[in-house]
């Protein structure tokens, strides 16, 4: 990704823009975008500055502040779904994504294997010692 233009450059844009030069002829003078000088303009009108915003760096996670209660929720209820605690966490004005929960329960090193919850086949055997010894399944 580019950098952002110079202060210097934008200096100069707002400067041309105060002066009363029209748009076209500030891209084709200063070869910045159309969207650019109108950002730039907006920017300065709303916050009085026109500097580039901050780039790069990394954004803080928005569930780090509730891993303790979804560890301490997780252990008393160790077979509560992914699904059922992203519900409590938006009963509790949290909104965050599926893959932001699942993100910090990854992080966090828990598992979510579960126990199957079909009982095991009456049609197909499912050890050799239930198969009757080459016998019939079904009773015709």
């Amino acid at each position: 990704m580019a950098g952002p233009y110079s202060m210097d450059l934008r200096l100069r844009v707002m400067a041309a823009v105060q002066s009363g030069l029209t748009y076209g002829e500030m891209v084709e003078r200063f070869r910045v975008s159309n969207s650019s000088i109108i950002r730039w303009a907006r920017r300065l009108h709303e916050t009085g500055s026109f500097a580039a915003l901050p780039m790069g760096g990394k954004k803080p996670f928005v569930l780090s502040e509730q891993r303790e209660w979804m560890q301490q929720r997780l252990a008393s209820k160790p077979d509560l779904t992914l699904r059922a605690l992203l519900g409590e966490l938006h009963e509790r004005d949290i909104k965050v994504s599926y893959f932001a929960l699942w993100h910090l329960v990854r992080r966090a090193g828990l598992s979510f294997k579960k126990r199957p919850s079909t009982p095991a086949s009456r049609i197909v055997p499912m050890s050799r010692a239930d198969a009757n010894n080459g016998a019939a399944i079904k009773a015709e």
